[in-house]
């Protein structure tokens, strides 16, 4: 969300010198966003829930939240609905994400949803009419990667949780070569304890690396060596590590369900993700074949280049305009 947030931003006062943009802050980022640079058509403001101006033409809420005291037209952007399908969160948290994603669908004129995945769920699980979501992808950053050599590297970015299934990538790694190592970039997430478990109970536990958090830099230097990307995540909204990593030239190993089939298109090799044969299979077949590796870099740099966030930023302007123009 923090990237989709800058990117689109940035991206819609960049393009668009001539509008006055207000970026709202809650009480969390506010002070600590004073300092920090921004465009000269850009001014900052609190964003209370229940009180203050609502003057501004349309507001858009970026994290599929809106305040209670509403704005006179609204939009909000929906990046995924995991928490209500899958026991992925603690029950307040859960509680708290449904009554925030209610509310922000009932209020919104129009919503994005960052996948027709997402949009699909939006329309199932709080009633919304396809009428009113309109589907935007994400973008892909552009990454200077170092120039170094390519490593015998299983790669899976994104924070160790039940909800990103590296358990079952810990797994099936074992059958892997002994030059083979598999790196897990990403802090500990929600129920973190089940992968680290299975690291422990893995005969190639040598071999396996969790990073914790690293840096755009750090990150960067693992996609540069890595020579295998393998995100078998049970629910995802979008999947932005999976572009990330076709772009930075790795085959992409990913889940057949959730929104990743409609990100990785025909540019990765799916797998059920709780099929631990099928995932074993693809690793072994990708470690094994160079020649097939390379084919599947060159489909994922061409899937990967239909993602820009120039076109996510003229087509979340093209909704401004849309509902501006209905009023």
């Amino acid at each position: 969300m923090g990237v989709y947030s800058r990117e689109i931003l940035k991206g819609l006062a960049a393009t668009q010198p001539s509008t006055a943009w207000e970026w709202f802050y809650r009480s969390q980022r506010f002070w600590r966003a004073r300092g920090e640079p921004k465009p000269l058509n850009v001014r900052r403001r609190f964003l209370a829930d229940s009180w203050g101006n609502r003057d501004a033409q349309l507001f858009h809420g970026l994290n599929q939240r809106l305040p209670s005291k509403r704005f006179r037209c609204q939009i909000s952007t929906f990046h995924d609905l995991f928490v209500l399908t899958g026991d992925y969160s603690t029950m307040e948290f859960r509680a708290r994400f449904a009554a925030q994603a209610r509310e922000a669908a009932a209020a919104s004129d129009l919503i994005i949803a960052v996948s027709a995945f997402t949009a699909g769920q939006i329309e199932s699980l709080l009633n919304v009419p396809a009428s009113r979501i309109r589907v935007i992808h994400h973008g892909v950053l552009p990454r200077r990667l170092p120039d170094v050599p390519r490593e015998n590297i299983v790669l899976c970015v994104g924070a160790i949780q039940r909800r990103k299934n590296q358990a079952a990538l810990v797994k099936a790694f074992r059958i892997l070569p002994r030059d083979w190592r598999l790196v897990l970039a990403g802090s500990h997430g929600f129920e973190a304890a089940e992968t680290l478990a299975a690291i422990e109970a893995s005969p190639a536990k040598d071999r396996m690396h969790v990073t914790g958090y690293i840096s755009d830099t750090e990150l960067a230097a693992w996609y540069a060596k890595a020579s295998i990307f393998a995100f078998p995540s049970l629910d995802e909204g979008f999947g932005m590590p999976v572009l990330e990593a076709m772009a930075a030239g790795i085959p992409v190993i990913t889940s057949n369900c959730s929104s990743l089939p409609e990100v990785a298109g025909d540019a990765a090799r799916l797998v059920d993700p709780q099929n631990q044969t099928e995932l074993e299979g693809a690793l072994q077949t990708l470690a094994g074949n160079q020649p097939l590796r390379q084919s599947i870099i060159e489909t994922g740099l061409r899937r990967a280049r239909l993602f820009s966030w120039e076109k996510a930023v003229a087509e979340t302007a093209a909704v401004y305009n849309e509902l501006q123009l209905s009023e």
